[in-house]
């Protein structure tokens, strides 16, 4: 059982880091002008490329089931292949990484208020100041506790669609719980890519025409290989292994891991510095996170 045990860990704990590796590599994409939306597009295209010799099969023989459920795939695409992955490297250009990942660290708590919302799960009263205090340190970190910038609304846009990308997420990962699809996991992944690359494509051929090119140059090449490799695959099959293992509930908990990850890399690569305002919001997270995982008496 321990040695069991131990092999999920290492699983979640790997899965974690390659998901954190991806803010840290979306970050050096900045430096080397490789463009948003034409990033995540080549991210997906080639993921997609990788799955379809494993999962085509499959796909054709259920098409009658995906297509009942078409709806709800096309809305599953574009909240997380189309929105969330784009909105996080534009995000970049403008943002720190450490600011980034702590806000992304609320969706845990921001997938019970939408499941709330939309009428999935039941919410308790600790649930609901959860929500509360993990808004309030997106609120700080967001205005870097200062007063006049909230006053004057003068935010820094990188923060702000960094909060897009969060609540997408959070809406994905609600609404994916309320439908059993009759698919294996991989075979699921590959048609929510496909309906987020149908919309992504748009996107990409938009910044295309607006000037942004892309260089198909070494750093290009690494960056999409890790993207692709890492946080595209190699992280989804170490999450699945490691919630085999020991179920979703104990495995949730390593997603708690990312922030430390990616602000760790953060400071040593990008020499970034961790503020006092990171610091409080943080605070506000954890205490956020703490309470949603609290149940009443009648839970």
């Amino acid at each position: 059982m321990f040695l069991k045990d131990k092999n999920a860990y290492v699983f979640l704990i790997l899965a974690t880091l390659f998901w954190s590796g991806n803010f840290i590599v979306g970050k050096a994409a900045t430096l080397f002008e490789i463009p948003p939306f034409t990033l995540n597009f080549y991210r997906w295209t080639f993921a997609w490329l990788i799955l379809a010799p494993f999962t085509l099969h499959e796909i054709i023989q259920k098409k009658k089931q995906i297509l009942q459920d078409i709806k709800l795939i096309f809305i599953l695409g574009i909240t997380s292949i189309t929105i969330f992955n784009s909105i996080v490297y534009y995000s970049l250009n403008f943002t720190q990484v450490i600011s980034g990942v702590l806000m992304i660290s609320t969706i845990p708590v921001m997938i019970i208020f939408f499941s709330s919302i939309f009428k999935i799960e039941k919410t308790n009263i600790f649930q609901i100041l959860g929500v509360i205090f993990s808004l309030l340190g997106v609120t700080i970190i967001v205005t870097q506790a200062d007063l006049d910038i909230l006053l004057n609304l003068n935010f820094n846009k990188g923060d702000l669609w960094m909060v897009v990308a969060m609540f997408s997420w959070a809406i994905y990962s609600s609404l994916l719980r309320k439908k059993k699809f009759e698919l294996s996991q991989t075979s699921l992944l590959e048609v929510i890519i496909s309906a987020g690359l149908i919309f992504l494509l748009p996107a990409y051929i938009i910044e295309m025409a607006l000037g942004y090119r892309l260089n198909i140059d070494l750093p290009f090449a690494l960056t999409l290989t890790y993207v692709v490799l890492f946080p595209g695959l190699a992280s989804f099959i170490c999450w699945i292994k490691g919630i085999a293992i020991i179920g979703s509930n104990r495995s949730g908990i390593f997603l708690h891991l990312m922030p430390i990850f990616s602000t760790v890399l953060a400071i040593l690569i990008f020499e970034e510095k961790f503020m006092n305002f990171h610091l409080f919001g943080a605070l506000f997270i954890i205490g956020g996170i703490f309470l949603s995982s609290k149940k009443t008496v009648n839970d």
